[in-house]
């Protein structure tokens, strides 16, 4: 096989395939839309204030996945930071994930562990069996106070669709802990790269045979120059949106800039309708090892993704699914091309996540080499 490889894209998905690949002896052109490296998860120094700024979103890295911790600390110290969000309802602060102080505070209550567990049992709504969709699973999970409270008008702003329409499986993600734990995630390995994702990306993306080009779409109709070609982009663009565009949500930010600290917390989720905004990040409490003076602040917005927008994240419904299986049965027909990433899938996917198909995407396309085997559209199934 011909050692020259494109890949579409230098977020994480194209940089990780791109550092295995080169390091295996192929020539690597990586190509790049946009005037930087490393995706959604970019990060910059704000000419201001010199935060470490989040330019697309608050990216916080945590994996149980001992591979991928190991890959990731090759290129960057990571500090320790445990993500501890907050949240305002009716004028009041709580703390996510929903845990006892949580359930205290809202009901004004001392319970402890057990009797808070058989409280809120009390609470659901034993009549739904089998709940299908997203407020179904609310309501027998934690009760109509708590939905409505945290839930409920949170999940119309961000998705943009009742919780009648949204599947349950989405709040199954969402823990309810009986203890004081407000650490939001659960997993081993937690942290904050000391120095931000761009130079992680810059790095990984440092090895002899690779190229890099920014400012420079790539068309399908290039990918004959090329023994195969990765995509990270939009499925449905590959293919001109032959069936149609997929949904997105996309984000607006509104950012305030000022003196001091302007929250005290890096996440506070605004979960009512006092607010259009969905949350605002406070960028330099990501960084709590560095001081600052002044501070950057991200005043988030959710809507519906339309042309020339940056998608973030697919929305997945079940008639979403039948578009789906459409790009992808014409992707398994398409040869030599491989649909990697978020927007090559069309899944959501953590940042860890992602770097763990890159690599088996590179292990899958080295032993297909060897092998003299076709390399597949897809090593994760979308629909699956």
């Amino acid at each position: 096989m011909t050692k020259n490889v494109a890949i579409i894209g230098a977020g994480f998905s194209g940089a990780v395939i791109a550092h295995q690949l080169a390091k295996a002896g192929y020539q690597v052109e990586v190509f790049e839309s946009r005037s930087h490296i490393a995706g959604n998860c970019h990060s910059e120094r704000d000419a201001e204030t010199n935060v470490m700024v989040h330019i697309y979103g608050p990216h916080i890295f945590h994996t149980d996945n001992e591979r991928v911790w190991k890959f990731v600390n090759e290129f960057s110290e990571f500090k320790p930071y445990v993500n501890r969000v907050k949240a305002i309802t009716n004028n009041r602060v709580y703390t996510l994930p929903i845990n006892l102080l949580t359930i205290n505070q809202f009901f004004n209550k001392t319970l402890r562990p057990a009797e808070a567990q058989e409280f809120l049992a009390e609470q659901g709504d034993k009549t739904i069996e089998n709940p299908v969709t997203f407020e179904d699973q609310a309501l027998r999970f934690v009760g109509r106070d708590l939905y409505e409270a945290f839930f409920k008008t949170y999940t119309v702003k961000q998705w943009g669709l009742d919780p009648t329409e949204l599947p349950a499986s989405i709040l199954k993600r969402l823990p309810v802990r009986f203890n004081y734990d407000d650490n939001y995630f659960s997993h081993k390995y937690q942290g904050m790269p000391k120095d931000g994702y761009t130079a992680i990306v810059e790095k990984i993306l440092d090895v002899p045979g690779i190229t890099v080009h920014l400012n420079t779409p790539f068309k399908p109709e290039q990918k004959s120059d090329y023994a195969h070609v990765f995509y990270s982009g939009p499925i449905d663009a590959w293919f001109g949106h032959r069936e149609g565009r997929l949904p997105y949500r996309t984000l607006d930010f509104e950012v305030h800039r000022d003196q001091g600290d302007y929250q005290g917390n890096a996440v506070i989720n605004y979960c009512d309708n006092a607010q259009r905004y969905t949350r605002i990040t406070e960028h330099k409490h990501f960084s709590p090892w560095e001081q600052h003076e002044g501070t950057v602040c991200y005043f988030e917005y959710s809507r519906q993704c339309e042309e020339g927008d940056t998608p973030y994240y697919p929305i997945r419904l079940a008639r979403d699914k039948v578009q789906l299986e459409k790009y992808v049965n014409l992707a398994n027909d398409e040869p030599n091309v491989t649909f990697i990433g978020r927007l090559g899938t069309y899944r959501y996917l953590d940042m860890d996540v992602t770097i763990d198909e890159a690599l088996k995407t590179a292990d899958k396309f080295l032993e297909c080499a060897n092998e003299k085997a076709q390399m597949p559209a897809f090593v994760i199934n979308p629909l699956g």
